[in-house]
């Protein structure tokens, strides 16, 4: 049977974890799994990667989990700690010399070309900037040599693309999953489900939501994101129930495809 795998390359909220003006113990940094940067997923596939989000950190991302091909990327929705990085998407540009096709919604695509303008202008022969394919994200899509099927999830207000592969699903930023959404959660392998912080939160789900929707799902394993730091990782998954974790920079997910 193929197989893929989910890399996740960030696990933080959006301000990363740690940030500069929060000082925090030396018992808590001293756990690699409590160093979290901005939210991103790896999906490598039997012919191909295909990236979900690109946070600020994305370079440093990428060459630690030595990650030097891209098919596809995804993007999810476009606030600051979701794109901020696509600059960084120039290199495989100018490796493949041709532009990077980028998935998702005509309004998202709008806020792309608002934000990196010089991605979709012309410059003078040996000026080499990143260039951005934009496509209309479908329900399902064959990219990487995996099925990938879309849907749509809800962050307040804001639209946020859920994805799923085989028995794998990733839902960053979410607070409310329409039934649409939740039908396709059914019987998963894997879940890995946004945890913003402990406190309720009017965008995300919180921990105890996150933990209410994870038992109502039962996935075989449920791995949180979008962290911040409430979430000090050994002493955290000490009191969890067997089927939950958290999810940390680096993790790796098998996925029967």
């Amino acid at each position: 049977m193929a197989r893929a795998t989910a890399v996740i390359l960030g696990s933080g909220t959006s301000n990363g974890v740690p940030t500069p003006a929060n000082g925090l113990s030396a018992s808590f940094l001293a756990d690699p799994r409590n160093h979290r940067t901005r939210c991103s997923l790896a999906l490598l596939g039997p012919t191909g990667n295909v990236l979900v989000d690109c946070p600020p950190e994305l370079r440093l991302q990428l060459l630690r989990e030595d990650i030097h091909d891209l098919e596809a990327v995804l993007i999810t929705h476009t606030h600051a700690d979701h794109v901020m990085g696509m600059d960084d998407l120039r290199s495989f540009c100018l490796r493949y010399q041709a532009e990077i096709p980028v998935y998702t919604s005509p309004e998202y695509q709008e806020d792309i070309k608002r934000l990196f303008p010089y991605a979709f202008q012309e410059f003078p022969k040996g000026i080499w900037v990143p260039r951005f394919g934009l496509r209309d994200v479908e329900a399902t899509m064959r990219l990487g040599g995996m099925e990938i099927e879309t849907f749509w999830v809800e962050h307040g207000p804001v639209p946020v693309l859920g994805v799923k592969v085989g028995g794998f699903a990733y839902l960053t930023d979410v607070g409310h999953i329409p039934e649409e959404a939740w039908e396709k959660l059914q019987g998963l392998d894997t879940l890995v489900l946004d945890a913003v912080r402990y406190r309720p939160h009017p965008n995300h789900f919180h921990f105890d939501r996150a933990v209410e929707v994870a038992l109502e799902l039962r996935a075989g394993a449920t791995y949180f994101t979008h962290l911040c730091d409430d979430y000090d990782h050994g002493k955290v998954e000490a009191g969890l129930p067997p089927a939950i974790r958290l999810a940390y920079d680096g993790l790796r997910v098998e996925i029967e495809l």
